[in-house]
């Protein structure tokens, strides 16, 4: 079992302005690569694969981009390895490759060569040599890749992926009564066919004067002065606080239902078409669905638990779930509803949840099967 730990380091200043160099490197080897691709592609319908790219590194380094060198190779090598990764998701639907700048997400990833000093405070990486570390908890196997970033807010982490050596357990029988059906909410995050609500906390909603007031601040000021810089990282600590209030709710919620079911049936949301209603779009967006279904696609496969997943077409809202009756006037703003056939009083989102217990378990065949989902190879146990 593939499993990814992360940590917070502190380098030096010295290891900062490498770290610099080397991001700066990474990104350029990736572009190099990609517009390579591009060139080729467009000239004579040529696919260049990563084992192309990687051969043409030692004649760069060599001869016009000797600065190059000041970075380990195994981490220009696997820019190449995942500009390939990027292309081979691209013809399975994803976006196609997009040239990556120095504002955008720094990192950088070495296949091997790190390892954990005795003292458990710091770790080796080439090039850099000892970092201190914040080991805030052990983790146990063989270390495969490991994935050096910085945030916005000047932050340094390493994500250290792991071979636990333990066997993905086998899925657990699915029962009715361990089953439970949850309903994605706006009003509420998330409703449980067993009537449980979990509120809607809107964490950016609540920020959201603060970033107002810091945002106007940051108009007023002249751009790249140090007024601006410094009003400039006060809004990223903003939003990283916000992104990390979130992660930590959507672990406690998946964490409370993948110890408590065997079997969690989901709807599979549109979240891309949702978004283009404009009155709705700020609180889908806040939501997490997405991140939220992803944590609960991995943690199943840890623990041996399945996730069904019914079709987005599904009327779970509108089909009554005593007797069946599909009502066709119900509207959204309508919360509450009666049905006409039966009489049963209904709650909406906890109506729905049952519809989509009951739709998993008819839809069995399209529970997740798979034993080892690339998920776990990306997750970061926080």
């Amino acid at each position: 079992m593939l499993k990814s730990y992360k940590y917070r380091i502190f380098p030096s200043k010295e290891q900062q302005n490498l770290l610099a160099n080397i991001f700066g490197q990474v990104r350029f080897i990736y572009n190099y690569g990609l517009e390579t691709k591009i060139s080729a592609y467009i000239k004579d319908k040529t696919n260049i694969n990563c084992f192309d790219l990687i051969k043409q590194l030692k004649k760069l380094k060599n001869n016009k981009y000797s600065w190059l060198k000041q970075a380990p190779s195994q981490a220009l090598q696997m820019a190449f390895r995942n500009l390939d990764n990027a292309y081979t998701n691209f013809f399975k639907g994803n976006g196609f490759p997009k040239f990556k700048n120095k504002h955008g997400k720094q990192s950088f990833q070495l296949p091997q060569g790190v390892y954990l000093l005795k003292n458990k405070k710091q770790i080796f990486i080439p090039k850099l040599k000892n970092v201190d570390i914040d080991l805030h908890r052990e983790f146990r196997g063989k270390i495969k890749t490991v994935t050096i970033s910085k945030t916005k807010t000047n932050k340094y982490f390493i994500s250290i992926l792991v071979d636990t050596q333990i066997k993905i357990p086998d899925k657990l029988p699915i029962n009715e009564l361990t089953t439970i059906g949850l309903d994605l909410g706006i009003k509420d995050f998330c409703i449980t066919s067993d009537g449980k609500k979990f509120e809607n906390k809107d964490f950016f909603k609540s920020s959201m004067q603060k970033l107002k007031i810091a945002q106007r601040s940051l108009a007023r000021k002249k751009k790249e002065s140090n007024h601006y810089k410094n009003q400039k990282m006060i809004i990223a600590l903003l939003h990283e606080k916000i992104h990390n209030q979130r992660e930590d709710y959507l672990h406690k919620i998946s964490k409370y239902l993948i110890n408590n079911y065997d079997t969690i049936c989901l709807e599979n949301l549109s979240v891309c078409n949702m978004v283009k209603n404009h009155n709705l779009a700020r609180a889908i967006s806040d939501m997490g669905w997405c991140e939220f279904k992803s944590m609960l696609e991995y943690k199943s496969e840890w623990y041996g638990k399945n996730i069904s997943i019914i079709g987005r077409f599904e009327p779970s809202s509108k089909t009554c779930n005593n007797c069946g009756f599909i009502n066709k006037e119900l509207k959204l703003s309508d919360r509450k509803w009666i049905c006409n056939n039966c009489g049963t009083k209904h709650d909406r989102d906890i109506n729905a949840a049952i519809n989509i217990k009951k739709f998993g378990l008819r839809n069995k065949p399209s529970i997740a099967q798979s034993n080892g989902l690339p998920y776990a190879c990306n997750v970061e146990i926080n």
